[in-house]
């Protein structure tokens, strides 16, 4: 390995234009850790979030954005095993994807699917973690229960609503435009509501109410996805675009007994991420490589395009992931 690498770091907090190349020390791998040669890193609105100031990364962390990464492993920590030098794999990383090679817990990293090249399975780590710990380990979803996911051509839109149809849900998905709606369908969506123009709440209710919502977009969902609920519905919140501060009337709660549940995934402990990773590698990895579930790809920038890749994200106007390519 060379000493140093290209990455993109976060000269100051604001918009894309922030993002700047430079030059960094090729990290080395602690107790427990890999170092990994980036062929590909995944770009995720937590990236947009740090750079703009709102989402520090955690102690010990890599200041670089990038939670999401597939590559050649080149270095191996001491306390390692079951990993190689040689390997190729994708892993869930701490910060720092955004660069030539990363650092991360071995216990992170997932072997790439048979069938799927590195560009495919940079887009894996960030939304398979964050929807199978949200949907199923979280959330508790079921074969048969209705399942109403926001933001169903994003990233974890798409991936949310391919694995619950694999698990016998009962997908319904909202967003924002016809094209995004036939996306919804194609990978499995019951019904794809544009909530431009439809009121997803009357749609829920007309079914017999969500057993199980998973929210990015907060602000006045909340209260939505409330009166969406079936009885002794749970609503997983992950993330607010429209903000997280919210008058909720607390009587609707009580009376269909609710559960109110959320969570952030970079802060977790590597304990926790690794028993994600533990999960994903028994139920889904299989699914991966038999072709019944697929990340779903809209466009390639390279590292030194990372504002423009951010600029396309914030846009909202992608149906699936969005990658760097760095090597």
């Amino acid at each position: 390995m060379t000493e140093m690498m290209r990455a993109v770091e976060i000269s100051k907090p604001g918009g894309p234009e922030v993002l700047k190349l430079c030059q960094r020390p090729v990290p080395q791998p602690g107790h427990g850790e890999v170092v990994i040669k980036v062929t590909y890193a995944g770009v995720n609105r937590p990236d947009a979030l740090q750079r703009a100031g709102a989402y520090d990364p955690p102690k010990g962390a890599s200041d670089l954005p990038g939670l999401e990464a597939s590559g050649e492993v080149v270095a191996v920590g001491a306390g390692v095993s079951g990993i190689s030098a040689g390997d190729q794999v994708c892993a869930l990383l701490p910060g720092g994807g955004y660069a030539e090679y990363v650092a991360t817990p071995a216990a992170h990293c997932l072997p790439v699917p048979a069938g799927l090249d590195l560009k495919q399975a940079a887009c894996l780590p960030e939304t398979f973690f964050t929807v199978w710990s949200n949907v199923f380990t979280r959330g508790g979803l079921k074969a048969g229960e209705r399942f109403l996911v926001h933001g169903g051509s994003s990233g974890i839109g798409t991936t949310a609503i391919q694995l619950a149809k694999e698990f016998g849900a009962r997908v319904f998905a909202t967003a924002g435009s016809a094209e995004k709606c036939q996306a919804c369908l194609d990978l499995g969506a019951e019904r794809a509501i544009n909530y431009r123009d439809e009121d997803f709440v009357k749609v829920l209710r007309d079914e017999g109410g969500a057993d199980l919502v998973l929210d990015m977009v907060g602000g006045d969902y909340i209260p939505r996805n409330v009166k969406a609920m079936a009885e002794d519905g749970r609503l997983v919140q992950i993330a607010f675009l429209q903000g997280p501060k919210v008058e909720l009337n607390f009587a609707l709660m009580m009376v269909k007994r609710l559960t109110l549940t959320g969570s952030t995934l970079r802060p977790q402990s590597d304990l926790a991420k690794a028993q994600i990773a533990q999960d994903l590698r028994e139920a889904v990895w299989p699914l991966i490589e038999s072709g019944k579930v697929a990340p779903v790809m809209d466009s390639e920038f390279a590292l030194e395009e990372a504002a423009a890749a951010h600029t396309r994200m914030e846009s909202s106007g992608h149906i699936g992931k969005i990658v760097l390519k760095v090597g």
